[in-house]
């Protein structure tokens, strides 16, 4: 099996006649991948979610009021990843053929990867980008209490290096 390749990405200085989201006149519209060949499409995007260390303690304890905080994580990611074409105007609704999720926790940190591939004529960055951004917002939601301060801030608690770390293509 060869390697996959990676796609070209848009220069910065592309023009804006060059822009595949807009018609002629500057109107929105989704782009036409109808003749494009299949690929074999993977993204993989990542991202982490900064904690209390009681916090990840918790979690990795399954010590956490809502329940298991990974589990639920990793079936919301997955489920953003299949709806992503719902909440993303131009996205074409691609069939996903596979969603890794991993976490991995650190003192004051979990970081997650999400893995999603398809066979298809467009890529799947955008589903990966949502499954982590998704499963990372499933953390905070169910460790709001715990990483509340007496005046109901989130003082230590953030989601940042959202990220897409791995995208290729191989023709089939």
């Amino acid at each position: 099996m060869s390697e996959p390749t990676e796609e070209p990405t848009q220069s910065t200085t592309d023009t804006a006649d060059e822009l595949t989201h807009t018609d002629d006149s500057g109107t929105a519209q989704m782009v036409d991948v109808g003749d494009k060949p299949d690929s074999d499409r993977r993204a993989v995007a990542e991202g982490t979610i900064h904690l209390q260390p009681s916090t990840v303690e918790a979690i990795e304890a399954n010590d956490v009021a809502k329940g298991d905080v990974l589990a639920t994580a990793r079936v919301g990611a997955i489920q953003a990843v299949k709806h992503t074409w719902e909440s993303i105007p131009m996205c074409h609704q691609i069939p996903i053929t596979n969603v890794d999720t991993e976490f991995t926790i650190g003192d004051d940190r979990i970081d997650l990867a999400v893995a999603v591939e398809t066979t298809g004529k467009t890529g799947c960055e955008m589903e990966a980008l949502e499954g982590v951004t998704t499963g990372l917002n499933v953390i905070w939601d169910m460790c709001k209490g715990a990483e509340k301060d007496t005046d109901g801030q989130y003082p230590d608690t953030r989601i940042d290096s959202i990220a897409i770390s791995v995208k290729s293509k191989k023709s089939i």
